[in-house]
């Protein structure tokens, strides 16, 4: 069996932005024709991109084309997403639906869509050079088959992690979709205090990168801890040891997961927001 083969015999995407394209391209990379894609996407000047990127003739407005979709794909922002379900509805009533929408809860997707046919999912953007992270949550109507297809068509943008109970992804959110803006956010810091000591823009980017790059995968491939990693590049009275104090003398570590929290909570906000099944 070929990759192509295994992945649904038509997709459809309601939104046709960066994650949405970020999966096109992934399936197209996999295999999948382009032919075998739909999208719907509003903006003229997003739709001219996808004919240009994938060759795709995406939809103005959602019609009968939909019908064919084995697994419909929800790329579209929280405040849009109700709207767009009650257009959508009446032409893909046989189909699994996958929602990349942050914030907005199942009990909601399941009533707009009126199937209990759901995975909820939460991408990040380095999902855009397959190196992305998947958080996901499957209900109840959906089966074994259904998850598993999900899979293969989020594996090709990079891991995914399923988590058991639905909020749990208002944390994915916080941690892993969110958190690309949060490495952005220290190489920023760490780029600019390399300028400060007198490296080019250039050069303290490139040492900055390269080192989260390297420590990433370190941890990754480790079966050590994070703290244990951290501990043997430590020395007691050494350049780390003097960073590591001043950071934990600023309470940097406690401030960060703060910041999280607010992520965190930001996401059930978004829910309680956008998430009104009425």
């Amino acid at each position: 069996m070929t990759v192509a083969s295994s992945l649904p015999t038509a997709i459809a995407f309601i939104g046709g932005g960066n994650m949405a394209s970020a999966i096109i391209g992934g399936l197209i990379r996999q295999g999948l024709s382009a032919d075998r894609i739909d999208v719907v996407e509003p903006f003229a000047e997003a739709r001219a991109a996808l004919q240009r990127q994938f060759g795709i003739a995406a939809l103005e407005q959602p019609g009968p084309q939909l019908a064919r979709a084995q697994l419909v794909v929800w790329a579209v922002k929280p405040q849009t997403f109700k709207e767009a379900a009650q257009q959508v509805a009446p032409h893909a009533q046989g189909a699994l639906h996958l929602s990349v929408a942050a914030g907005i809860r199942s009990d909601s997707i399941a009533q707009w869509l009126g199937t209990e046919r759901i995975v909820r999912a939460m991408p990040n953007t380095p999902a855009l050079i397959g190196q992305g992270m998947t958080g996901l949550f499957a209900r109840a109507g959906v089966a074994a088959a259904e998850r598993a297809l999900v899979e293969r068509v989020v594996s090709t943008t990079g891991a995914h992690l399923w988590v058991d109970q639905e909020p749990l992804l208002d944390a994915v959110t916080a941690i892993s979709g969110s958190g690309p803006a949060y490495v952005f956010y220290f190489l920023e810091a760490m780029t600019q205090a390399g300028m400060d000591m007198g490296l080019t823009r250039e050069q303290a980017h490139q040492l900055s990168v390269g080192t989260f790059v390297g420590a990433s995968e370190l941890a990754r491939r480790s079966d050590e801890p994070p703290a244990v990693l951290r501990q043997r590049v430590t020395s007691k009275g050494g350049t780390t040891y003097a960073a590591i104090q001043s950071m934990e003398g600023d309470g940097v570590a406690q401030q960060f997961m703060r910041a999280l929290r607010a992520a965190e909570h930001r996401a059930r906000e978004l829910g309680d927001e956008f998430g009104s099944a009425n």
